[in-house]
């Protein structure tokens, strides 16, 4: 998954609507300007748990299809494109 806004890339599923996994790559403080702009003030970049840019990013993979709601076998969720909600990102 990548940012639409910043370009950084992330590692993503989605196993619902509402759930979102986000693994940060090792230079998203540099990549991304919200992460980095915490991670100056102190905060570790691995306990930034979201951003809005990459939020909006995940929620438009979902609508377009790239990327699929599935449970953890990888089956796609019935209907779950459909409302893609991301709680956190």
């Amino acid at each position: 998954m990548i940012c639409g806004t910043c370009g950084n890339q992330v590692l993503c599923e989605k196993f619902s609507p509402a759930h979102t996994q986000v693994q940060w790559t090792g230079d998203a403080a540099e990549s991304c300007p919200r992460i980095g702009a915490r991670v100056t003030t102190g905060e570790a970049s691995a306990r930034v748990r979201s951003c809005d840019a990459l939020r909006a990013s995940i929620a438009r993979a979902v609508a377009d299809g790239s990327l699929v709601v599935a449970d953890k076998d990888g089956n796609p969720v019935p209907g779950a494109a459909a409302e893609p909600a991301v709680a956190d990102a």
